[in-house]
């Protein structure tokens, strides 16, 4: 994201004396010689920035301080200089120094020591709320005002994964989004020390991708963490059970007949692919995966009941998304005329994944068959609300 982006975030913002305000706000804040505070500005009716000194408030230079740090760490390309009295909104064509820069970050940090809390759980929840830009904003300030910190990188490699997976969940292609993710995590995995919580989570980025052999190893420093030096802390039991159970699967998905035959199915050719899949399963019984593929691919053939076994048998072994499952196990029992328990299946789907458009694209589905117009009319817009570009929901929607 451009540093730049932070505007969104922050209004304009004028260059005003230090000295002059400081000591007015916080006998305990001094100015720094010869440094120019940025003060944020709230536009007038008329649009245009009105500056009044006594409406200085510290929230305003602090703000302010957030806007420049963002947009200027690392900047060290010659610039137009700041004079007092300049009101700037964007800093592609401007040169802040250094030594200012360092001083807003201390003094940020002075101001609102908590502000590292504040600002990870806000990415947090508009993460949650599909929010991506906004969440990525805020990381960025994070990021500027703790240069080097492994916790703001693995936030913003989380992110950026949620945001891919949301991509892809609604049927769009995310090549460029899992590439900035990637990166993301390579960042977070080359900091020193390597924190816990950076190697289960890419763990679980590399199984998305499909590079079990990179998940694998993030799995194993997992679960040795704080048995070896530059690891620090101890890990929950729980979570270090989940990571052996998936080191053991990993392991044995490392196996090429189970990857030939996800290739295989992904092709489109699922005959070979069934083939390839039941040979897997003759080896690795106790493997969720291989059931899931096996049910995918006798669903994708028409087999609907088998299917329906092999998904069973998969959800019993899982540890991984139970969704997916329940997704393909509810078009299963459609198919097999069993509509009340394909909607048992979605609707516990959902809850696991509120926001899942393909699930709840399903559900619509389900209650068009049904004749049920005003419910499908529900769900179809509940899907547009988080994709509006959502083929099958306009169509309906077009066409009721």
């Amino acid at each position: 994201m451009e540093k730049s982006s932070a505007s969104a975030l922050f209004g304009s913002i004028i260059f005003i004396p230090a000295s002059s305000y400081l000591e007015k706000l916080s006998p305990n804040l001094k100015s720094g010689t010869n440094i120019l505070l940025p003060v944020e500005l709230e536009p007038a009716a008329s649009g245009k920035n009105v500056f009044d000194p006594k409406d200085i408030t510290l929230e305003k230079i602090l703000s302010g301080m957030l806007r420049v740090i963002s947009a200027c760490s690392g900047n060290i390309l010659p610039g137009r200089t700041i004079k007092s009295g300049d009101i700037i909104s964007e800093f592609e064509r401007v040169f802040i120094p250094p030594e200012w820069i360092d001083y807003y970050r201390g003094f940020v940090l002075t101001a609102k020591p908590e502000i590292y809390h504040e600002f990870t759980g806000a990415s947090i929840i508009k993460t949650r709320n599909g929010e991506f830009d906004t969440a990525l904003e805020i990381s960025n300030v994070l990021e500027s005002l703790f240069p080097g910190s492994p916790g703001v990188q693995l936030n913003k490699a989380m992110i950026l994964e949620e945001r891919a997976a949301a991509l892809e969940k609604n049927g769009h292609a995310a090549e460029k989004e899992n590439s900035e993710a990637l990166e993301a995590f390579e960042t977070a995995l080359a900091m020193k020390p390597v924190l816990n919580d950076a190697l289960f989570n890419a763990g679980f980025f590399f199984m998305r991708r499909r590079d079990f052999a990179r998940a694998r190893d993030c799995f194993s420093l997992y679960i040795t963490a704080g048995e070896e030096d530059g690891i620090p802390g101890d890990i929950p039991q729980d979570k270090k059970k989940q990571a052996q159970k998936i080191i053991k699967d990993l392991s044995d998905l490392n196996d090429p007949g189970f990857l030939e035959a996800y290739d295989c199915v992904i092709r489109g050719n699922d005959k070979e692919g069934l083939e390839k899949c039941r040979a897997f399963i003759e080896k690795h019984p106790m493997v969720w995966n291989g059931w899931f593929v096996l049910g995918w691919t006798l669903r994708k053939l028409g087999r609907y009941g088998d299917a329906l076994e092999a998904l069973k048998k998969a959800l019993e072994l899982g540890v991984g998304s139970n969704c997916d499952v329940r997704n393909e196990m509810a078009i299963c029992l459609t198919e097999l005329g069993n509509t009340k328990e394909a909607r048992r299946e979605l609707e516990t789907a959902l809850r696991e994944e509120p926001e899942n458009i393909k699930i709840i694209s399903n559900l619509g589905v389900l209650a068009m068959k049904a004749g049920n117009k005003g419910e499908a009319e529900a769900f179809f817009r509940t899907v547009l609300e988080l994709d509006p570009e959502d083929p099958l929901a306009r169509h309906y929607l077009e066409h009721k």
